[in-house]
């Protein structure tokens, strides 16, 4: 299987570009009317550039694409994004994200391995078989991915993985030109769980410089059925989330922006599976009453001043609040309630808990422009302070800690330059350095604090033959500095008892930890043509090759017998490689699309000789759709191929966490179809129909415990009216 979606994704790149090469030298120095998907604009990676032209695997995912997945939850919006995983479950509060093998929801670091912002604010979460990020797709309007460690200089030490950054909704995205407000409606159903999604969005300009928008979504959900037909115990859901945002424009030509947004998710539901991650039926985890309750407040203000090339500058103040409040847990569903008690082995875990993390941070950056004959210069610097409260509390004993959830606080300070030199148009050069410290503090009586810093380098380059063809390459380093869990995790020693003969002699907080470390390599190159078949199509493809070399990783320490020496809690291991693949590849036209994204990786534990747990099965997605540009009509049929990976979770859960089944190279056909007239009484109205899963494939994907979702059919109807 694996050298099928290596030989599909291989032909189909090769096709493409074959079709490409023999025009480039007869093509136009001109784009054509239809923008691929490498085309998209990217503002995440310093000045804007096209995706094609960043020296840097990046995947931007739009509007319409988002609204085509239909997505119940934010993980599938990256199903055809190559180097991107989601790890844990179908669950809505039980995803995680995987970039190039980094990521897993059975370890909590990872949430720091790779950097997840929306608007800029970095959004954390970690606690034991919970995901990551807690969100609803439908306040967004565009997700950047940015893979690989270099993205660190901008956005902070230890992104070995990468970046994600969501971009919620405007209200010019609804104004139209010469209208004054808009109401937008939507109701979606989708069969598997018989879920629904009500949703409305207003959108207002005041006058001139002041524009307003308030957006609501209900969603809700019964237990989802797997393929092979077994229900999903305690994964209904029902969730309110919100986002209210107001835009200024003042100063010369209106240029400079003032945006103030809050949103906010809470979702939840009386006796949900305690382990969002993924739950096999008889495992011990149970059943509680669990609402998660998501907050993002940001005020940010941005002056671009055209006229002026000493100042493009942007500052933000932003919050961050996380709340997970657990009740009730059972055994079985409707089961008797489990009351955990100061000294019952379950009160840490399953007993009524408020999780939370609250972050409050500042950034600012600037970016200086100068030119001199054929040369461009942007020099940006910045800086990024944040301070984040990780907090557990107990309803019923307020004083008593949870020692393998520690409360504290750490506070960061990042500064980061980076500058980018362009040589008549060809040649981009692109340098950085960050420096982060951090100052972790334990609510622990009697535990040291901690603090460290950490460096992030990077050089990247990339040069453009023509307007068809470049090649860029990069090296970067990260240092990621520990989070306060694995700082200050520890548990207490237990006597052999019936269900641990050897008992456990329990582990001590991880004070000598050392920070991670990180190089990474990436080279690559892009071909790109217009008119190749008809007059206004494009096509383009991007391949990269990247390797990551990781020493002082940070894995938490296995148990050891009652009475023997203990082990710290977390522990530093030797080395880590992981390497691969990725191709991306688009065509579009007026009436055809087409879009390729393979992904392959290899990851070796250079210490022990073995292969990685953490990296995903190798996948090739493939899109192929036409579309009739008078009615505004599109529909298209995704395929997804995977094969086995190199390492299995297995079933009984020896190594990693107990799997339903085994995993297997496996296939799925999705289908989709969208309607949205532009002109007639129809106007404004949008009907979208989608098919996951059509032939029911039974499978269970590597990283993922629980088996896949049975065929699901989505509806969804919209209409906007303007006025």
């Amino acid at each position: 299987m694996r050298l099928a979606a290596l030989r599909m994704a291989l032909l189909g790149s090769a096709a493409m570009a074959a079709a490409i090469l023999p025009q480039i030298a007869n093509a136009q120095n001109v784009n054509a009317t239809n923008i691929t998907l490498l085309e998209r604009l990217v503002i995440g990676a310093g000045t804007d550039k096209i995706a094609i032209n960043t020296p840097q695997a990046v995947t931007v995912v739009t509007q319409d694409e988002i609204d085509n997945t239909q997505a119940t939850t934010t993980g599938e919006i990256f199903a055809s994004v190559p180097g991107v995983t989601m790890v844990g479950s179908n669950r809505v509060l039980g995803e995680a994200f995987n970039i190039r093998g980094i990521g897993t929801t059975e370890n909590s670091s990872d949430g720091s391995r790779i950097i997840v912002n929306v608007d800029g604010m970095p959004k954390f979460y970690e606690q034991y078989r919970m995901g990551s990020f807690f969100s609803d797709p439908e306040l967004y309007k565009q997700v950047e991915v940015l893979r690989g460690s270099a993205s660190s200089t901008l956005y902070g030490a230890g992104a070995i993985g990468g970046v994600i950054n969501f971009t919620t909704k405007d209200p010019s995205d609804f104004i139209q030109p010469g209208k004054t407000g808009a109401v937008k409606l939507k109701q979606s159903v989708t069969s598997n769980g018989t879920g629904t999604l009500s949703s409305g969005i207003i959108a207002h300009r005041v006058n001139e410089s002041f524009e307003v928008l308030a957006a609501g979504n209900w969603r809700r959900s019964n237990n989802v059925t797997y393929a092979n037909g077994n229900v999903s115990e305690g994964s209904a859901f029902n969730s309110l989330s919100g986002l209210v945002k107001g835009v200024v424009h003042f100063g010369d030509n209106d240029e400079q922006t003032v945006k103030a947004s809050y949103q906010q998710l809470t979702s939840g539901a009386d006796q949900m599976a305690y382990a969002q991650t993924g739950m096999v039926p008889g495992t011990p985890f149970g059943f509680a009453d669990r609402y998660v309750t998501d907050k993002t407040a940001i005020l940010e203000w941005s002056n671009p001043d055209s006229d002026n090339p000493w100042v493009d500058f942007n500052l933000s103040l932003s919050y961050s609040d996380t709340l997970n409040e657990q009740r009730n847990h059972r055994d079985v569903v409707d089961g008797p309630l489990t009351i955990g008690t100061p000294g019952d082995p379950r009160f840490g875990t399953f007993a009524d808990t408020d999780y939370r993390y609250r972050t409050l941070q500042l950034k600012a950056d600037n970016t200086v422009e100068w030119s001199s004959g054929d040369v461009e210069n942007y020099f940006t610097f910045g800086l990024q302070a944040s301070s984040q409260d990780r907090s557990v509390f107990f309803p019923a004993a307020p004083n008593v800690a949870f020692t393998t959830h520690p409360n504290g606080n750490e506070k960061k300070l990042g500064l980061f330059a980076q500058d980018e030199l362009i040589w008549n148009d060809q040649l981009t050069i692109t340098g950085g350095m960050r420096v982060d410290g951090h100052w972790v503090t334990s609510e622990t009586p009697g535990i040291a604090d901690k603090d460290g810093y950490a460096l992030s380098p990077k050089l990247a380059a990339l040069y453009e033959f023509n307007d068809h063809i470049n090649v860029f390459g990069s090296v970067a380093h990260t240092e990621r500095l520990p989070t306060i869990d694995e700082l200050y995790s520890s548990s207490a020693a237990s006597a052999p008892n019936p269900g641990n003969p050897a008992g456990s002699a329990g582990k001590s907080p991880s004070l000598d930890l050392r920070k991670e470390k990180a190089n990474s390599i990436e080279a690559g190159f892009a071909l790109s043509g217009y008119d190749l078949v008809t007059s206004g199509d494009t096509a383009a493809i991007k391949t990269t090759v990247f390797y990551n070399h990781i020493s002082d990783m940070i894995a938490s320490n296995a148990n050891v017998a009652f009475g023997a020496p203990q082990p710290s809690y977390y522990g530093n291991i030797n080395q880590a490689e992981l390497y691969g693949l990725e191709i991306e590849a688009a065509y579009n036209s007026d009436y055809l699309f087409a879009n390729l994204a393979y992904t392959f990786t290899i990851g070796n534990d250079l210490s022990t000789n073995t292969p990685l747990t953490t990296v995903p099965q190798n996948k090739v997605v493939a899109t192929l759709g036409g579309r009739h540009p008078e009615w505004n009509l599109e529909a298209g049929v995704q395929v997804t191929l995977a094969d086995v990976g190199r390492y299995i979770y297995p079933e009984n859960g020896a190594r990693g966490p107990q799997a339903d089944g085994t995993a297997e190279a496996w296939q799925e056909v999705n289908l989709f179809a969208s309607l949205k007239p532009e002109t007639g009484p129809f106007t404004g109205t949008e009907v979208r129909f989608g098919v996951d899963n059509l032939f029911n494939a039974d499978y269970r994907e590597n990283l993922s415990t629980n088996r896949s979702g049975g065929r699901t059919f989505k509806l969804s109807l919209a209409k906007q009216f303007d006025y």
